[in-house]
């Protein structure tokens, strides 16, 4: 390379390196506070975690009181019954037909719904058959 581009390049990378950063790297102190006291991040993520405990303690519970709803039909009621969510849940039924009297039960029990004439599980009947 010649004298003189080497110059040129020389100005052009000195120009370069004399603006400022485009991202500020100034650093403001965090403010103080307590150890005692949690900051506004640490509340909410503790308001957020106790809203979630009674949700999640409250499923579990209503998955239980679900199957223990099943298991008070009997061994052969519980078994064709939860198959036949299965289908639903797989949108089988077109192959194999959900009966009228099992439609009926599910329906009592509050495991399945009708949406638009077609049966849809709902959220205990989901809980059930997790």
């Amino acid at each position: 390379m010649s004298t003189d581009k080497l110059q040129e390049l020389d100005k052009v990378l000195s120009e370069l390196f004399r603006e400022p950063p485009l991202i500020s790297t100034r650093i403001e102190p965090l403010p103080a506070t307590s150890p005692d006291q949690p900051n506004e991040e640490e509340r909410a993520v503790q308001a957020s975690a106790a809203d979630a405990m009674p949700d999640a303690a409250d499923a579990v519970r209503r998955a239980e009181q679900a199957k223990s709803l099943l298991a008070g039909l009997g061994l052969d009621t519980a078994i064709r019954l939860r198959w036949v969510m299965r289908d639903i849940r797989g949108k089988r039924t077109k192959m194999s037909p959900v009966s009228e009297h099992d439609q009926a039960v599910l329906l009592d029990l509050g495991f399945v719904e009708m949406r638009e004439g077609i049966l849809r599980l709902t959220g205990l009947g989901v809980l059930t058959l997790d």
